[in-house]
């Protein structure tokens, strides 16, 4: 176990931790919650030239998924102005609820806050989701506003690194985090690739929210956590792994079956630069909080650390009742690992295009 002084800024191994806690964490999901049984049915139907490999839905570890529109809505064609109408509306409502759950469970007002991080992949909007967000909460005028898009199922965990990077700048600030994915909106029934097929078996809309607060020169001591470090990795000559290709109806899917092969043959390296850089190493942790973007994505990363099932049991599960929500998802482990009262050092993981891999290490 990762021994850390985390109120004093110390890891066992004498690098700095950021001056930053981890205050208030909060999730949501839209209304409409469907079984993987019901959408593997209506895939048979979307895509009846691809039935045959319909047993891969049961084989993806999801039971349940929650989209932000009616089965009818999937059933039809549109294009970028109807779903950008849907994302944008959708979005907020549920960017408006995290932020006021996160708040609120940070013990802080909304006046609080210094810095508003907002994430997405899955739509557009300009203003910004941030901007508009400013005219539904009663957040200060002169709050610093910073939006990102392109990070992918990375986002959480890449947005979670640079808010605290934002709050390690801002001392006596309260940085709120918010990050939303609507994958559902993504599906387009006239693609009918193999990969528009497997993301329709994977992924499900979310969102979360977090509060960091800036420490520096104070005993904190009342959060949810400590940021103990932060890092990315790029892999070049990777942009055909994941991302988006933009069609004439909407987001094309970039999912190449060759993730995990990449995985296997290059995570480790770049996860052992990222502990040794920080002077942590792998057994010192005592949770581990990965993106879980498929079962067979968490099985390789699983067997590449060395994880028991049980290590892996809170990324699994939200698996399991989410699916892949894209950025919000690891966020999603970290939420119910802190309710569940989990303490000690633990490292969060995700990818994204680019192709990417983020790290968090955090003491709970």
């Amino acid at each position: 176990m990762l021994k850390t002084t985390a109120r004093t800024g110390q890891s066992r191994h004498g690098a700095s931790a950021l001056e930053v806690e981890i205050a208030g964490v909060a999730t949501a999901v839209p209304a409409h919650k469907v079984s993987q049984e019901d959408i593997a049915k209506r895939a048979r139907e979307v895509f009846p030239h691809l039935a045959r490999h319909e047993g891969l839905y049961a084989n993806t570890g999801i039971s349940d998924r929650y989209f932000c529109q009616p089965a009818d809505w999937y059933r039809e064609r549109h294009g970028w102005e109807a779903r950008s109408e849907v994302f944008q509306r959708e979005a907020l409502s549920l960017l408006e609820e995290v932020a006021l759950s996160a708040v609120a469970n940070a013990g802080i007002a909304l006046e609080d806050v210094g810095a508003l991080v907002v994430n997405t992949i899955t739509g557009l909007a300009i203003p910004s989701l941030d901007a508009r967000l400013m005219n539904r909460l009663k957040l200060p005028a002169s709050v610093e506003r910073l939006p990102i898009f392109g990070l992918g199922c990375g986002g959480g965990v890449a947005g979670l690194a640079r808010s605290a990077r934002y709050a390690q700048a801002m001392p006596g600030a309260h940085v709120l985090f918010l990050t939303v994915d609507l994958c559902s909106l993504c599906l387009r029934i006239a693609d009918p690739s193999m990969a528009m097929f497997v993301s329709a078996a994977l992924f499900g809309d979310g969102a979360a929210g977090v509060v960091l607060r800036n420490v520096h020169g104070s005993d904190a001591g009342e959060g949810r956590g400590r940021i103990l470090a932060v890092g990315d990795h790029f892999w070049p000559d990777t942009e055909r792994i994941m991302g988006w290709d933009l069609k004439e109806d909407g987001f094309g899917v970039v999912l190449s079956p060759e993730l995990p092969a990449l995985l296997r043959e290059r995570l480790l390296p770049a996860l052992h630069g990222f502990l040794d850089a920080n002077g942590l190493s792998l057994g010192e942790f005592t949770g581990f909080l990965l993106h879980p973007g498929g079962a067979k994505i968490l099985s390789t990363v699983q067997t590449l650390l060395g994880l028991s099932d049980e290590d892996v049991a809170l990324s699994a599960n939200v698996l399991r009742d989410f699916g892949n929500m894209s950025s919000p998802t690891a966020l999603f482990a970290l939420d119910r690992a802190l309710k569940s009262g989990a303490s000690g050092p633990h490292l969060l993981v995700a990818f994204g295009p680019g192709f990417s891999a983020y790290f968090v290490a955090a003491d709970l």
